[in-house]
């Protein structure tokens, strides 16, 4: 009989070094061998899941239950998004057995002088500058909000789009101008690739710092690092192209762009610095899968899976 061979996850490939994502819409998602294939309208085409960090499912895609179960072992966070990628359905899990990072950060998130720390150091991250110790978190947000309003006028002048300010509504998604749709839809695709990369590197994507309230509050605090820098930019070049499809075409522009600049990687390293973890350490319940958990004893940890009151322990 075969022996199982270990696996290593050091040898295992990193969220930071794989693709962004792929949007499927109208078609069906099969399993291939190990991977997965999509059969649209002109034919199959192969989808590397061992690569892929999310899959967004929009509407008339189907997928089959072994196709799931390849996207689930390899990590890759399902999406399942309405018209034009926008509404945010459900999602999958990632492939982390370890509650490292999700303890680390919901302590911060409990703890108000930790909390306070980790939404300046977001603030800094989009600033990408020191900021002044003094300055209050209300004078920080008047300057983020200067910092965006300047962005989309500055998008706008340069790719000479008409800009009448932000404004979107979902129940009212066709009256609004083409860049605000453009806008709403990066931000979706934006939204999410963050919630992949939280959820696959073991974060909350519920536990927000500058968010609170929803189930993505983490989401909505990782994804505005990069909203001024890669989504406006995006959607207003996109909008300045005059045609049908601006959604789909604001998506494949992200999508490439961010596949050329790693942006992955740098989610990654973000997330990482955020809590000041190491990126390259590996937490002993993910080096051995099959380790039980340990269990809190009032003032420390023991280990799990032990019968604790037999006379033999």
């Amino acid at each position: 009989m075969s022996k199982k061979r270990a696996i290593d996850l050091r040898s295992l490939p990193k969220l930071r070094d794989g693709l962004t994502y792929v949007f499927i819409e109208r078609g069906r998602v099969e399993r291939d061998d190990s991977s997965i294939a999509w059969y649209g309208p002109d034919g199959a085409v192969s989808l590397p899941a061992a690569a892929l960090a999310t899959l967004f499912l929009g509407p008339g895609a189907t997928i089959t239950h072994s196709a799931m179960m390849a996207l689930a072992d390899n990590g890759v966070t399902v999406a399942w998004v309405g018209e034009a990628g926008v509404r945010f359905y459900a999602g999958g899990v990632g492939e982390t057995r370890s509650a490292k990072n999700v303890e680390k950060q919901a302590m911060a998130w409990a703890d108000e002088a930790r909390k306070l720390e980790v939404v300046r150091r977001l603030y800094t991250f989009r600033f990408g500058e020191d900021l002044d110790p003094d300055l209050t978190l209300e004078q920080i947000r008047g300057m983020e909000g200067v910092r965006v309003r300047t962005a989309y006028s500055r998008a706008a002048k340069v790719h000479g789009v008409k800009w009448r300010g932000r404004n979107y509504r979902r129940d009212g998604w066709d009256e609004a101008d083409p860049v605000n749709r453009a806008l709403s839809a990066g931000s979706a695709c934006m939204y999410g690739l963050c919630h992949a990369a939280i959820v696959s590197l073991g974060f909350s994507p519920a536990l927000g710092f500058l968010h609170s309230g929803k189930q993505l509050s983490f989401v909505y605090d990782i994804a505005d690092l990069y909203r001024t820098e890669i989504v406006v930019p995006a959607a207003f070049a996109a909008a300045a192209v005059p045609g049908e499809e601006i959604e789909r075409r604001v998506r494949l522009t992200l999508r490439d762009q961010l596949r050329k600049s790693r942006f992955l990687e740098r989610v990654a390293r973000d997330l990482h610095r955020l809590f000041d973890l190491d990126p390259d350490s590996v937490d002993p319940y993910e080096a051995d899968a099959a380790k039980p958990g340990d269990i809190w004893d009032g003032d420390k940890f023991v280990p799990g899976g032990v019968a604790y009151g037999r006379s033999d322990t």
